[in-house]
């Protein structure tokens, strides 16, 4: 099986070797062998290199990012291996991380098994937010986390960091044009206010018509992208101890979601087309006190958030055909958050055990409150629920070196989780479950190679299936643990060429399943329950690399190639079918990435990118899949001064892929609704644009 894993890494690197010219170089970009291996992991309790933490992750920096054009988290996570994502709506905002990770959300309360936060803000469950300004880098933890952030890390972890507030960061405004009457302004700006108070403030406002024609309306941007974007961050010293940051973050996402089609292409008839909108206004206030023992550190979080998301169920307009139905679905949720952390990492003085062993002790609330309201055509009434979850933790880390070149680093994490859940329907539940997890890792340090082997406990809360037509032996389902074993090495194979590697197995316990009912109305065509249950078992295990190469002083390659197998047993799926084995969705087999950086001359710079995902299943439900898929961006930039102009191309070849599918059922009346077919959610076709950047 490793064979075509090291054949699509392989042949990624003989097209740019194919594309590359040599021309004159004279200065090298920040993505060199020594650059990356310095860039500074912030999630971690204790900020540590990349090369010095024992866990699989990736570091995507601001260059990366750009060089994608990347205006939203889904556009970038192909540069990680053995990530994936599905869309089922304006964005892909549902993130799978070795094969764990939610589909979709429609009435359920979702308990998300990524956690996904920006800056000091969780937004976990919510990653309509993930919209890319003025973004240091993004770090991806694969594997569960659950002594650093609990109950959303069964998989693992996104974080995106922002500039922070003074002069760290450039200053910068930056215009782009592309086709389907696409644009997008950013700009920032950063400095001090006084002698000891920093600020910076950022915006960006992006828009584009889609790729889809609704030919009933005749309408181009029935599946359009418009969102907005901003924050505004100030720091600085409260008094010769203490230092303040706060962060103020607003959202306003107003996007089309006209997707599907009976035909699978990108164009639509729907007489209701669909929207996906969501508004968040976010605050954090962060404080860092220095003791004679060590930091003391006090973070609180409030965000409000009010989303809108509803399509055409039918796909057609009224009068399509005799034998057809017309049907609306949308979803309004007004979600509020709390959350307050206090935690003290300790320094040299307070270290235990004679210097050998430092530590950090921690607690987290996380209270919120999520109102839905659900209008359906086929439904009497608007369905009403109330959804309050709540989370208690305490957690403990050591780090303890026990030779100089030996450490062992132990964490323990107790949580406590814990909802109410009413609707208007008359169903009331509470649920109180405590969980336990953490991490066990030693690390050794051979020469300039960084060698670790891990074992980890993950956790995700249980839920029920709120549906009134869900029976009641289907409407709870248990919580899921995760033991995760790993073995990974980091560091340079010769003075241009860094690795670093990890094999993993994972082993799942109450596996939660996501399944659909299907009822039949009365014309045959189809009604769906989402529901999710448990399997008895999932087993995902795998290897993932991840290399730098400075191949001449002028050219740079990074790469990434991720080998997954993972496998769910003992399940009874909603139609009774027994299922003994089988693959779980949305886990590609291999996943791969190039990225080739050459600087051609000193003013002109050429990128090139390749993703590869492997062939995949889209739901445990059903049994169509999407094929392997190769895309390619690239783009040529000019830099003269302060400014910087990019001609790029994503897509290039203009590839037909999917972002989401559904099987098991047919929408099509003049077919009579029979036999099932599979439809598919199509992503981007190509797009050329230019973007022009200058540096203040």
């Amino acid at each position: 099986m490793f064979h075509k894993l090291i054949s699509v890494s392989f042949c990624a690197a003989s097209v740019a070797s194919a594309l590359y010219t040599p021309l004159t170089y004279a200065q090298q970009s920040d993505n060199t062998t020594d650059e990356v291996e310095r860039i500074v992991v912030t999630s971690d309790f204790r900020q540590r290199t990349l090369d010095q933490l024992s866990a699989s992750a990736s570091i995507i920096s601001a260059t990366r990012l750009s060089s994608r054009q990347a205006t939203h988290i889904d556009s970038v996570l192909a540069a990680a291996p053995n990530v994936n994502f599905a869309s089922g709506a304006s964005r892909g905002r549902f993130i799978q991380i070795r094969g764990i990770g939610e589909r979709s959300q429609f009435s359920e309360p979702v308990n998300p098994s990524v956690s996904f936060l920006v800056d000091a803000f969780d937004f976990s469950g919510l990653a309509a937010a993930g919209l890319l300004f003025d973004t240091r880098q993004m770090e991806v933890f694969r594997g569960p986390q659950a002594t650093l952030f609990g109950t959303g890390a069964l998989a693992g972890a996104i974080k995106l960091n922002s500039y922070a507030p003074g002069q760290d960061g450039p200053d910068y405004i930056e215009g782009r044009v592309a086709t389907q009457n696409s644009y997008r302004l950013e700009g920032a700006v950063g400095g001090a206010m006084s002698d000891d108070w920093d600020y910076r403030v950022a915006a960006m406002h992006n828009r584009s018509d889609g790729f889809v024609t609704n030919t009933f309306l005749n309408r181009d941007d029935t599946d359009n992208i418009d969102e907005s974007a901003a924050k505004i961050a100030i720091a600085g010293a409260l008094d010769a101890r203490t230092r303040m940051e706060v962060n103020y973050r607003f959202y306003d996402i107003d996007n089309g979601y006209d997707a599907f089609s009976l035909e699978n292409t990108y164009n639509t008839r729907s007489d209701e087309p669909g929207y996906d909108q969501h508004q968040t206004h976010a605050v954090s206030l962060k404080t860092v006190t220095t003791t004679q023992g060590g930091d003391l550190t006090v973070i609180a979080t409030h965000a409000s958030h009010n989303i809108a998301y509803g399509y055409d169920e039918d796909w057609t307009y009224t009068g399509f055909h005799p034998d057809g139905y017309s049907s609306f679905d949308a979803y309004f949720r007004d979600i509020d958050t709390q959350t307050a952390e206090i935690r003290f990492n300790s320094n040299d003085s307070a270290a235990l055990f004679n210097g050998r062993t430092s530590w950090l002790v921690g607690a987290l609330y996380k209270t919120s409150e999520e109102a839905l309201q659900r209008q359906y055509t086929y439904a009497a009434q608007d369905f009403a629920s109330t959804y309050e979850p709540d989370t208690s933790a305490a957690y403990l880390q050591t780090d303890t070196r026990l030779t100089d070149d030996l450490s062992l680093v132990l964490g323990i994490r107790a949580e406590n989780y814990a909802f109410d859940y009413t609707d208007n329907a008359g169903l009331q539940r509470k649920h109180d479950t405590n969980m336990f997890g953490g991490k066990a890792a030693l690390q050794y340090q051979l020469g300039r190679h960084f060698w670790y082997a891990s074992v980890s406990r993950g956790y995700k809360g249980a839920g029920f299936n709120p549906d009134e037509r869900v029976s009641e032996q289907s409407r709870f389902f248990d919580e899921e643990y995760n033991w995760n074993y790993e073995l990974g090495v980091k560091g340079p194979l010769t003075d241009t060429l860094t690795l670093r590697a990890a094999v993993f197995y994972m082993d799942r316990t109450d596996t939660q399943v996501s399944d659909y009912d299907v009822l039949l109305r009365d014309n045959g065509s189809a009604e769906f329950i989402d529901i999710i249950d448990n399997a008895d078992r999932g087993t995902n295990q795998g290897a993932e690399v991840e290399f730098s190469w400075q191949l001449l002083d002028n050219w740079s390659v990074k790469g990434s190639a991720g080998y997954l197998d993972a496998t769910f047993e003992g399940y009874t799926a909603a139609d009774g079918t027994v299922v003994d084995e089988q693959r779980q969705a949305q886990a590609p087999e291999f996943t791969g990435n190039l990225f080739s950086e050459v600087l051609l001359h000193q003013n002109w710079l050429w990128r090139l990118t390749i993703d590869y995902k492997d062939e995949y299943r889209f739901s445990d439900g059903h049994d169509e899949t999407s094929p392997a898929t190769t895309l390619v961006n690239t783009e040529v930039v000019w830099m003269q001064q302060d400014w910087q102009t990019t001609l790029w191309v994503n897509n290039a070849f203009d590839k037909e892929y999917y972002v989401r599918g559904f099987g098991g059922f047919n929408n099509d009346p003049r077919e009579g609704y029979f036999p099932s077919e599979p439809y598919y959610q199509l992503g981007d076709g190509r797009q050329v644009g230019v973007t022009v950047r200058y540096e203040f």
